[in-house]
């Protein structure tokens, strides 16, 4: 049995009704505590990591952009003003724009899928690359 601290103990939850925390074990007693009450009762805490990568690209950026449509269901145009150039979103989650004729970023928040998001995104752009090169 585990018993709910602070947050999650200030309403009962219903029947079958879902409470969102984290279980934590100390000693012998079990606790089910809030995401945001983590850091008062433990030494853990919960970090929000904004990730950038910038990436030697000589390409068209309109290339860029259809051919990552063909890999990927979701890649929607971002307005200029939103993002001050040309950039792009992959699903929903990672921002590809374009900084000068030589040069990509990526821009993400930290979390599983957005990372394996922007891994695929740039194994698929050095693939690009590498087609593009091949070529000339």
């Amino acid at each position: 049995m585990a018993k709910t601290i602070r947050r999650l103990a200030e309403k009962t939850p219903e029947v079958g009704e879902t409470v969102n925390g984290f279980l934590v074990k100390k000693a012998f007693t079990y606790q089910i505590i809030a995401i945001d009450d983590l850091h008062v009762f433990s030494q853990l805490s919960i970090e929000n990591f904004s990730q950038r990568i910038t990436i030697a690209y000589s390409g068209a950026f309109g290339v860029l952009k259809h051919r990552l449509k063909q890999i990927f269901e979701s890649v929607e145009s971002l307005p200029d003003d939103e993002s001050e150039g040309p950039a792009f979103r992959v699903h929903e989650r990672l921002t590809v724009k374009y900084e000068s004729e030589k040069h990509i970023s990526l821009y993400w928040r930290s979390d599983p899928i957005s990372d394996m998001v922007s891994d695929s995104v740039i194994i698929s752009i050095l693939l690009i690359l590498i087609l593009i090169t091949s070529y000339c």
